[in-house]
């Protein structure tokens, strides 16, 4: 079962993160976290390893909703966006499949505001 929603893109990987970042906003959401797995990697393991940013995304309105439902549901929060640079020229960005890492929540409230999410998520990677 596939756990993410992605697409491959050409361009720059700072252009990418701040398309990415306007997506989002566009769709209600605001990046918690930003986290550059390159720069820990290289920091705390001295080793090279291709750009990788990781955007931790959460919308207000649906975390809220979310929580009113299953109060332990921020353990799953928030929504990580990644983006990757896969060459020179191409970049991946995937974020999570919020439907797919709700399953074992069983929660049919908490499914439906995961499917608004992964609606609102796809729109997200498919304007890139």
């Amino acid at each position: 079962m596939k756990y993410y929603i992605n697409k491959t893109i050409e361009g720059s990987f700072e252009e990418t993160i701040a398309q990415v970042k306007e997506a989002l906003t566009k769709e209600g959401f605001g990046v918690l976290s930003e986290i550059s797995i390159s720069e820990k990697l290289k920091e705390k393991l001295s080793v090279d390893y291709p750009k990788y940013t990781i955007l931790g995304a959460c919308n207000p309105v649906f975390a809220f909703k979310a929580l009113q439902e299953e109060n332990k549901i921020g353990t799953m929060l928030p929504c990580n966006v990644i983006v990757r640079q896969v060459d020179k020229t191409t970049v991946e960005v995937a974020a999570i499949d919020p439907v797919v890492s709700m399953v074992g929540v069983e929660n049919e409230k908490v499914s439906a505001v995961a499917g608004e999410i992964k609606a609102k998520l796809t729109r997200v990677i498919d304007s890139l």
